[in-house]
């Protein structure tokens, strides 16, 4: 979608509100896999936007949840998740054993001396596998620490927790003096999230005799449960009979499960047709639509709501689509559907059914690298600066080391969230490199449209490198390039070698990075790999002559 020249896809003003603010454990769990060699940390280079991803789906309570010391749990979790898209494998149930308690003499249980805060590590999350409700495991944990107490059942995460079944909360405690020892088990489940699915599963372990220790709820942002349940009760170790009773049990309410949608209320027939036609279709019926906050050729960019969160919706309009127009939707819904990194705006679903096609995306209340420094005047120091260019330069590497060409970098389609990180925004006219490197010709924004591009000459990924050297260029200035000409000025004159005039008061390497990047021959510009780490030694550097002068 082509938006206004010299503004493109934005949020609204920047604005400020209350969030959760907790310790961020992710950055430890990554650390962890990586030290511990994980596979995953190891062999895959998104490893780390990927789980990045899936902290974002979760609330920060669930950061609260987790033990780095039991980090593979991390990818259990995110495992579980991935199978519960598929409608005929939920619900996703994984079942584990994770330690004998020993009762005292006189019946009452033993003293717990510490409490749960995430589960056992399991053997399937370290080789990347789960067990969904096709698959059994055995999966023996020694180094659990104890749970707590059931009077310390965590049950508040979940709005609707208020409609328990009182049975929930059954200590039975008669039953557990008649063994000296006490297996414990942890029970995850994964499905559609729906009203009451809390009662629905308490239900369902107490149909089997099991007593609820521990819970542990979280709800996903794109409508998805993961339901961590410590329990007591079975009176063996072995994991195949439990999960057999699972299986059993849920199969005995089968119609009340995500796999019919026979029961299903208004709120999870939307959700149900959404995992039938694929993960990231959304019902607009839970989309609500607030204010425009930019407006294009073919489309308008609003501030919405989707399932509690804050949104951004890309909504096209219906009277200018063509073959065309619909074939750039489908194109840019393929992309962004591929990219989860920390520096991408994150995609949340998207409508596919014409007239009624949007796409949308977390909503960014920072607004975009434009309004901050052309609307708000704002001059950068230089190590803020860098903060934002380096930002940039990491989102646009993750998108080429995936083959995909953005086409119209610029700050407009820059945006910040509310701790001021930058994540590269609108696929309108992104595509996928193709083998012959032929593309579609004056495809972006003039005053950042590489020279080939211009001159209809085949291009690459280093059109890209170029418009950020315009942008650049606007961090270090705080002005609009060329502004003194109009669009299709400054176009011709880059054809014949113009370049923003370098400005006086810039950092000497940063001024050489720009001239290298803006250079006419496309293979004479670096990759975003190459600026990514001149832009964080440069940046190290000013750091430490900081600190040396401060001290």
């Amino acid at each position: 979608m082509d938006f206004v020249e010299g503004v493109g896809e934005s949020s609204s003003p920047p604005r400020t509100f209350g969030g959760f603010s907790n310790y961020d454990v992710r950055n430890d769990v990554y650390t962890r896999l990586v030290e511990t060699g994980h596979d995953q940390a190891v062999s895959n280079p998104d490893f780390r936007e990927l789980l990045e991803a899936h902290f974002n789906r979760l609330p920060p309570s669930y950061g609260l949840d987790v033990n780095v010391d039991r980090a593979e749990d991390v990818l259990l979790h995110q495992s579980l998740l991935s199978l519960a898209r598929d409608p005929e494998k939920r619900p996703v149930i994984h079942v584990r054993f994770l330690e004998n308690i020993s009762a005292q003499t006189d019946g009452e249980e033993q003293e717990i001396a510490s409490s749960h805060s995430s589960p056992g590590p399991s053997n399937d999350a370290t080789n990347g596998g789960a067990v969904s409700s096709h698959k059994r495991t055995r999966d023996h944990a020694t180094d659990f620490e104890p749970c707590s107490k059931l009077e310390g059942l965590n049950l508040d995460v979940r709005k609707n927790s208020k409609d328990i079944e009182e049975r929930f909360l059954s200590d039975n405690l008669s039953q557990r003096q008649e063994h000296l020892n006490f297996p414990i088990h942890e029970v995850i489940f994964s499905t559609l999230d729906k009203p009451k699915l809390l009662s629905q599963l308490s239900a369902l372990l107490s149909d089997i005799g099991l007593n609820i220790r521990e819970a542990h709820v979280f709800s996903t942002t794109d409508g998805y449960s993961l339901d961590v349940f410590v329990v007591d009760g079975w009176p063996v170790e072995e994991t195949d009979g439990l999960y057999e009773a699972m299986e059993k049990a849920v199969a005995r309410s089968e119609g009340s499960w995500s796999r019919s949608s026979n029961s299903l209320s208004a709120v999870e027939k939307p959700l149900a047709a959404e995992a039938k036609c694929g993960y990231w279709e959304i019902d607009k019926r839970l989309l609500k639509i607030g204010e425009r906050i930019a407006s294009g050729s073919c489309g308008d960019l609003y501030h919405g709501v989707y399932i509690g969160q804050d949104v951004a919706v890309k909504v096209m309009r219906s009277d200018q689509l063509n073959d065309a127009l619909e074939d750039e939707f489908a194109q840019e819904v393929t992309i962004l559907k591929q990219v989860h990194h920390k520096n991408v705006v994150r995609f949340i679903g998207a409508c596919t059914k014409s007239p009624n096609l949007c796409i949308v995306t977390e909503y960014m209340p920072g607004g975009s690298l434009y309004d901050y420094l052309h609307k708000n005047h704002n001059v950068l120091e230089l190590s803020p600066l860098l903060k934002f260019a380096i930002d940039v330069c990491k989102g646009m590497e993750y998108l080429h080391r995936n083959n995909i060409i953005h086409r119209d970098l610029k700050t407009a389609n820059l945006l910040m969230d509310t701790d001021n990180v930058v994540k590269v925004a609108d696929f309108g006219v992104a595509r996928f490199l193709n083998q012959e490197g032929v593309m579609t010709a004056e495809t972006g924004t003039y005053r950042w449209m590489a020279p080939e591009v211009i001159n209809h000459q085949p291009y690459d990924q280093k059109a890209d490198v170029f418009s950020f050297s315009i942008v650049l260029w606007e961090l270090v200035t705080a002005k609009v390039p060329y502004d003194t000409m109009t669009p299709l000025q400054a176009a011709l004159g880059v054809r014949q070698g113009l370049r923003p005039e370098l400005p006086k008061h810039g950092h000497p390497k940063l001024l050489y990075l720009m001239q290298r990047c803006w250079e006419a021959d496309p293979s004479n510009r670096p990759s975003f790999q190459e600026i990514t780490v001149e832009l964080e030694n440069l940046l190290q550097q000013v750091e430490n002559d900081s600190q040396a002068n401060g001290a």
